[in-house]
């Protein structure tokens, strides 16, 4: 299980870029190109670090109209099993969310498409130990490197698998202002997280992470090559934990249609809020959703009844660090 750590400067940063009219000779290696001076170009670039001697990457989106030189909020994007970064950047809408509001997204790549959140789960990365926690504040660290981001105002959502190491990164770091999981539960110990808001969405319908807690349908006790040991609390059980953690009152519940709010504003202009999606499934409310591997794999119908992507990203706006 990741444990807690401060976030370290990547050794290597490589900024992905068609090299054309370089001038080099046949066989020679083009010489690195020279560092922008405002930062990452407009859109999407690619990049990799590497993390304990084993290279990682991710997309870096920047809203052309993001001022250079001024400190812009983080979002940090991560998939679930079987996504990528160009995964999570299609399917979830950040990419104009960012370019409406003016922020920074970040779509890290997990190790063969899933995250490490504990022994037990998930996939490949969590059989073969590997640091997810490290690598995602490594990469915060590299993208802060190559351009200002406002250390209030880094943020850490995903989706499924994703969600979980959203948690994890509250429970092992302290460089999240807020977090948001979707369609995702907590696992592994996490006595003493940090004091980061929090949203969670959640459908009620949900089979792989079951509103009411315990074992989904692909849970397998964290055995195998591919473990998945994804029994979690019940959904409102963990979120009042997370207020017990920041010392919250009780929250004030709404209801509009099939969806019901219940947020608690808690001290030191903190918030702990669940959405909750009356019959929703485990997808993503309210943005087309992954196709190709995923229809097949007959994920759920993503809830017309929000926009999960402008509800994260309203409250992530109005809870950076105290």
């Amino acid at each position: 299980m990741p444990t807690s750590r401060r976030a370290r400067r990547p050794v290597v940063l490589i900024l992905v870029l068609p090299l054309l009219g370089t001038g080099c000779t046949p066989g020679s290696s083009p010489p690195p190109p020279p560092p922008s001076p405002s930062g990452p170009a407009a859109g999407t670039t690619e990049h990799t670090i590497t993390v304990a001697g084993r290279p990682r990457t991710f997309r870096l989106h920047r809203p052309a109209g993001l001022p250079s030189g001024t400190p812009a909020p983080l979002v940090v994007m991560l998939h679930g099993v079987l996504g990528d970064g160009a995964q999570a950047q299609s399917s979830y809408g950040w990419d104009a969310q960012a370019d409406h509001s003016g922020f920074l997204v970040a779509y890290p790549d997990g190790i063969r498409r899933a995250w490490a959140v504990s022994d037990g789960c998930c996939g490949p990365p969590a059989a073969e130990g590997v640091d997810d926690v490290a690598f995602v504040t490594a990469m915060v660290a590299a993208i802060s490197a190559m351009t200002p981001v406002d250390p209030a105002r880094v943020h850490a959502t995903g989706m499924s698998n994703g969600g979980m190491l959203a948690y994890r990164l509250a429970c092992d770091t302290t460089v999240f202002a807020a977090i948001a999981p979707v369609a995702a539960t907590r696992v592994g110990a996490c006595p003493a997280p940090a004091p980061a808001s929090l949203i969670h969405i959640h459908g009620t319908a949900d089979r792989t992470f079951p509103y009411t807690g315990g074992p989904g349908r692909r849970h397998n006790d964290g055995a195998g090559a591919f473990p998945a040991d994804t029994a979690g609390p019940p959904v409102p059980e963990l979120l009042a934990t997370w207020r017990s953690r920041l010392r919250c009152p009780e929250p004030a519940s709404t209801t509009t249609g099939a969806v019901t709010t219940a947020a608690a504003t808690c001290p030191g202009s903190r918030g702990v809020t669940l959405v909750t999606v009356d019959g929703a499934g485990h997808q993503w409310p309210g943005q087309p959703g992954p196709g190709g591997a995923f229809a097949r794999n007959r994920l759920d119908p993503p809830s017309p009844a929000l926009d999960a992507t402008a509800t994260i990203w309203s409250f992530f706006a109005a809870h950076p660090r105290p």
